[in-house]
């Protein structure tokens, strides 16, 4: 195998079972990221602030650490790994958690300036890279730099997508509310997928950071109190049953790599991005 194609191979496949489990994943980041800077760190509790640390800050740092070690990982593995490119899913998503928290929150700009300033960040990483490689298709992704901007892009588009979620939710649409709002506009660019031409790649990158708000909202439905809105369960609890279900259909779902872009190239015609 040539090393484009083992590059490539890193990355999975977009199936049906790649969304699912990355909308699990975002769950699981939200859970995960408030379990750290909520439960533990007690960012939401009267003692926030209490050693001159804040939780939401020291979360990103232990969560950021995690994910520059995977991606590090990553980048330098030779073939696709799905435990690999899962965990390094996870930590980018609960690290979006707790750097959006802190954006919105301990910043002072609100969720509006918040999803502002991320969205900039999204667009920022995707005209660097479109512009530093020529496209912004994850089947082009056969290179370390590309790699790189594979992983900055999708660790800002988690992040914007937790703040998205906690601005709807918290606009008057609730946790469920926000959920329907999410997979609604997900089922949109289904319908725009399999019935119209509209760019592939666009679909994919609209559909990434999608997907986070929708796993942000379910996952503050599952361990928000039941007079906010939320099951009121527990934030660890939940945590450990979203793992468990990724680890189960990570077993059970098939996995395999994205297909070589020499493949993407011979067929029909190239996406214009």
């Amino acid at each position: 195998m040539n090393r484009t194609a083992e590059t490539l191979s890193k990355l999975p496949a977009v199936t049906l079972g790649f969304w699912i489990i990355k909308i699990l994943a975002t769950t699981l980041g939200e859970t995960g990221g408030d379990s750290v800077s909520m439960s533990w760190l007690g960012e939401t509790t009267p003692d926030a602030g209490a050693f001159g640390l804040n939780g939401y800050l020291v979360g990103t740092a232990i969560f950021g650490v995690l994910l520059v070690a995977l991606v590090w990982l990553q980048v330098r593995a030779r073939r696709f790994i799905p435990w690999l490119y899962w965990a390094t899913i996870i930590a980018s998503t609960t690290a979006g958690t707790t750097l959006a928290d802190f954006c919105t929150r301990s910043l002072g700009i609100g969720y509006p300036g918040g999803s502002l300033l991320l969205f900039t960040m999204v667009l920022v990483s995707l005209f660097s890279w479109h512009r530093s490689l020529g496209t912004i298709a994850v089947e082009r992704v056969a290179s370390p730099r590309a790699e790189t901007f594979y992983w900055v892009t999708i660790t800002f588009s988690q992040t914007l997508g937790t703040a998205l979620g906690d601005w709807v939710a918290d606009a008057g649409a609730g946790y469920s509310g926000g959920a329907l709002v999410f997979g609604a506009a997900l089922a949109v660019l289904a319908g725009l997928y399999f019935w119209t031409g509209v760019s592939r790649v666009f679909l994919f990158w609209a559909a990434f950071i999608l997907t986070r708000p929708l796993g942000a909202t379910v996952g503050d439905f599952l361990d928000k109190p039941l007079a906010k809105g939320g099951l009121g369960l527990s934030r660890p609890v939940a945590t450990a049953a979203l793992a468990g279900a990724i680890i189960l259909l990570i077993l059970l779902l098939p996995q395999r790599a994205g297909s070589h872009p020499g493949e993407a190239l011979a067929a029909s015609e190239p996406d214009p991005i």
